[in-house]
């Protein structure tokens, strides 16, 4: 890539990116940070091939330098904004962050009775430039077992050159694993319907207590046509006479 030194900083540069123009700072090494401004359109063909793990030559000012794309930064809609560029020393190691990419096919993820779980999809390695990955492959090919998965220490890797930062090497990198049961999807319940439901529950038809112990009275003379009524016959007073 080609760069020029930028004079155009601060919020001005929105100016730039309508020109087609992507502001971006150089920095390491010796010479500290050079406000720089790139291409738009070469820069993101550049960085979909090669990311953020892959040696970059960069002419400034007529001179070559070996260069890594540390970051971009985007928009809300993807747009890039800004790019940070890193100088790389030949003969000093760098920390940077490799994608890794699962290839082949495993016959219990084919089959549907495993799932692939990618659990590193990227790893940061620290190496001298010229034994930097550009990516790690993994092969999948070889996992026909639920349950087993590829380890860091297994990955095609010279770790006798790269060294695994923030990760052991018996980590795995990929695992495959039983499918989940699929979970019912509840219907949610609306306030409304949630408080007529709660209505209907407390509400009672008019007369429905009075009516339940009339029928109970009903149903106990009904149990007992027989039984005599408790209350004492009255008694019969002797009529008078005219006789003493």
């Amino acid at each position: 890539m080609k760069a020029e030194k930028r004079k155009i900083l601060g919020k001005k540069v929105r100016s730039l990116r309508r020109g087609g123009v992507l502001p971006a700072i150089l920095f390491g090494g010796d010479e500290g940070s050079t406000p720089v401004e790139l291409d738009l359109n070469i820069f993101r063909r550049v960085y979909e091939e090669a990311g953020e793990s892959t040696l970059l030559d960069l002419e400034l000012g007529g001179k070559k330098e070996k260069i890594l794309i540390a970051d971009v930064q985007r928009d809300p809609l993807g747009k890039l904004l800004h790019a940070d560029l890193r100088r790389v020393a030949a003969g000093e190691k760098i920390t940077a962050t490799v994608p890794v990419e699962v290839v082949g096919e495993s016959i219990p993820v084919r089959s549907g009775e495993g799932v692939l779980l990618t659990l590193l999809d990227e790893i940061e390695v620290e190496c001298f430039p010229q034994d930097l990955p550009q990516k790690i492959t993994v092969d999948i090919s070889g996992l026909n077992e639920v349950g087993t998965g590829i380890a860091i220490k297994d990955l095609p890797i010279d770790l006798a050159k790269v060294t695994i930062v923030g990760h052991e090497l018996d980590e795995l990198a990929v695992k495959l694993d039983f499918p989940q049961a699929e979970e019912v999807e509840e219907v949610p319940v609306t306030e409304a319907e949630a408080i007529a439901g709660v209505e209907a529950l407390a509400e009672k038809p008019e007369g429905e207590e009075g009516e339940a112990i009339e029928d109970e009275g009903a149903d106990k003379t009904k149990a007992n046509p027989q039984e005599p009524s408790k209350e004492s016959p009255k008694e019969e007073k002797p009529e008078k006479t005219g006789e003493k």
